[in-house]
């Protein structure tokens, strides 16, 4: 027999994903949007972790924003949720062992999550620390979607014939 709190419970999991799904939605969205303006910025922010050679980065550096902008709209609306949010942790703990990696090895960049990324300027300090931390935050909200992909106002809901 279900307790009050069980029921309380699983009445919330649907609010608590949507907010998951909504919040990681504005992420990519804001990421992917600030970078797709200048694909070249978005290149060298890449390179700059030193870990593949430039043609390389370029390519990754144009993909990229497409992606984080992709993955944004897919949890906007609330399709293939699941499958979304798993992308986006892979795509995360990619970022945080960039992240991991520049600090490791003393490069001095901007991590480029929320901008153009690329080299720090004289007399600026890199924040790895907050970095990571924010996105061990944003892979929290992926495992909150992978765990209970169930939210509100999502096209998934629709097709599962769902109210």
């Amino acid at each position: 027999m279900e307790t009050t709190r069980q029921i309380r419970m699983a009445a919330a999991w649907p609010w608590i994903s949507t907010g998951a799904r909504l919040g990681l939605a504005a992420v990519w969205l804001v990421a992917g949007s600030l970078k797709i303006s200048d694909l070249a910025a978005s290149a060298r922010a890449v390179y700059a972790y030193q870990l593949m050679s430039y043609d390389t980065a370029k390519i990754v550096g144009a993909v990229q924003p497409f992606l984080e902008i992709a993955l944004g709209l897919l949890l906007l609306i609330g399709l293939a949720t699941r499958f979304t949010a798993a992308i986006s942790a892979a795509l995360i703990a990619i970022f945080i062992g960039g992240i991991v990696w520049a600090w490791a090895n003393g490069l001095r960049i901007d991590c480029g999550c929320f901008s153009t990324g690329g080299e720090l300027g004289a007399g600026e300090t890199p924040g790895y620390g907050v970095d990571i931390l924010r996105d061990l935050a944003f892979l929290a909200l992926c495992g909150i979607l992978v765990w209970r992909p169930r939210t509100k106002f999502s096209l998934d809901g629709v097709l599962m014939g769902e109210r």
